[in-house]
């Protein structure tokens, strides 16, 4: 193991520390000089990797700064920009984040969890169970499935909306975290019954009530689950993220879970970097879904194909493919993926960039972001240390 790589990475993340927690970036870039919700937890969730105390209380401040501005409704704050004369706190831009609520659970329990401080979650109980009570308004229809507006979460450029598996997914993980502490038999069902919709729904040959029926059989199954369906079909991309989330939280048989990791793993291998795209293919120009990913971007577009989440690599979102490899005993495939890792954020004398074309293997996005760091130590310390994160 060099050591560079995972101390550059520390590094970083001091640099992005302040007060009221984790910045995205330390690049000197206005939206990301702000604490996200969903960097800040990702963020947060390596510096309890790390078991750096500096780190770990930049974690629970970021939190806290996320409860205090939590809407009067339930929502989280996508971001939040404090400054010497303002606050300005966003709660999405065309839409709302959906992802943010469910990261901030997610967040809290896992640093109460690590730390062995049970009372944090007892502190935000109140935000916490206000941020549940949204979700399960945003089902609308109440089977269990939230609906998520285009743009709604981490992907907010790109063109999955409606049921989508990623929002699905990161509901079960933040239900379980609280699970875990509150041990609720209301909450176990609820679990229960989203996981069997996620079955229903998401994975070829399952038995029950399909919430569109039609779509769902003429959807052609891949080595993968898709990314998304809504009122007009389903959206059969790959989604990286999702489908690292399946495995870590052992959705759907063995034999589809070992279906995903051979695909994840021969795609990344397929591309210069060696790293795992985040939407695969690429849309281009001339095909069906151009028009709605082009008009998604409220400042310039960036989703050109092989870039950004059109086809781009994240080191973020390889940090958890690579996570996934090792809950699921690939422990070479997660070295190869770590090293792949390492490789990007040292290219520019560590400029830790946040996405790359899969194509050219250029670097796009802003430097120095915060998430690719913690890629480095989420996957390093799962694989040199007993760091688990809890599911």
């Amino acid at each position: 193991m060099e050591t560079i790589y995972y101390d550059k990475a520390i590094e970083l993340l001091h640099k992005v520390s302040t007060p009221n927690g984790f910045l995205a970036s330390a690049e000197n870039t206005s939206n990301y000089q702000r604490v996200w919700a969903r960097d800040g937890v990702i963020c947060g969730l390596a510096a309890l990797a790390s078991d750096d105390i500096k780190l770990i209380e930049t974690f629970k401040s970021t939190l806290e700064t996320l409860a205090k501005y939590q809407h009067e409704i339930g929502t989280i704050p996508s971001n939040v920009l404090i400054g010497v004369d303002k606050v300005d706190v966003s709660y999405g831009g065309l839409a709302g984040r959906v992802d943010a609520v469910t990261w901030f659970i997610i967040g809290v329990c896992q640093y109460a969890f690590h730390t062995k401080d049970d009372s944090f979650v007892k502190k935000y109980e109140n935000e916490i169970e206000k941020a549940l009570r949204l979700l399960e308004a945003w089902e609308f229809n109440n089977k269990h499935l939230i609906y998520v507006p285009l743009s709604g979460n981490w992907a907010d450029e790109y063109i999955t909306d409606g049921y989508v598996l990623y929002d699905q997914l990161l509901r079960v993980w933040a239900l379980k975290s609280y699970n875990h502490f509150k041990k609720n038999k209301a909450i176990t069902i609820k679990i229960d019954k989203i996981i069997k919709q996620i079955q229903v729904n998401f994975l070829p040959n399952a038995e029950g009530q399909k919430f569109h029926e039609r779509a769902y059989y003429e959807l052609d199954f891949k080595e993968y689950l898709p990314c998304s369906f809504s009122p007009s079909g389903y959206k059969n991309q790959f989604d990286a993220f999702a489908n690292s989330l399946v495995l870590l939280l052992n959705i759907g048989t063995e034999k589809i879970q070992n279906k995903i990791i051979n695909h994840s793993y021969d795609l990344a291998l397929s591309t210069k970097l060696g790293l795992l795209p985040a939407f695969w293919p690429p849309i281009f120009e001339n095909e069906e879904y151009w028009n709605l990913l082009k008009d998604n971007c409220k400042y310039e577009f960036r989703n050109y194909p092989y870039e950004f989440h059109n086809g781009g690599s994240w080191p973020m979102v390889n940090g958890f493919f690579g996570m996934a490899l090792l809950f699921k005993s690939q422990k070479n495939m997660a070295k190869a993926i770590l090293d792949r890792i390492n490789e990007a954020n040292s290219l520019n004398n560590f400029s830790f960039f946040e996405n790359f074309n899969s194509n050219s293997s250029m670097p796009n996005g802003v430097a120095f972001c915060a998430w690719s760091a913690a890629a480095t130590i989420l996957v390093n310390q799962s694989l040199y240390t007993n760091f688990k994160i809890l599911l």
